[in-house]
């Protein structure tokens, strides 16, 4: 991690990426357009993990938010890393 960088800046966004990744959440948890979904790619501060994450936001009305945490800038994010765990 570069130690001159904040590390609680968010990072350069990649907006056709980020649209792609979107609609994939949408898909794969069945949310309609009532449903706000918000992307960032932030410097993951937890110990053991890579530099940077992709914070996913998945925001119902009257419901607490829910977070996806992926260990990977947004630029490698892909479909099968948002897939749902099965129970």
């Amino acid at each position: 991690m570069n130690r001159l960088a904040n590390p609680f800046a968010p990072r350069r966004a990649l907006p056709e990426k980020s649209r792609e990744i979107k609609a994939w959440v949408r898909e794969l948890y069945g949310l309609d357009d009532e449903v706000a979904v918000s992307i960032t790619e932030l410097t993951c501060r937890e110990e053991g993990c890579p530099d940077i994450e992709t914070v996913i936001g998945i925001m119902r009305p009257n419901e607490k938010i829910e977070t996806l945490r992926i260990h990977k800038p947004i630029g490698e994010v892909r479909r099968r890393d948002l897939e749902p765990e099965q129970a």
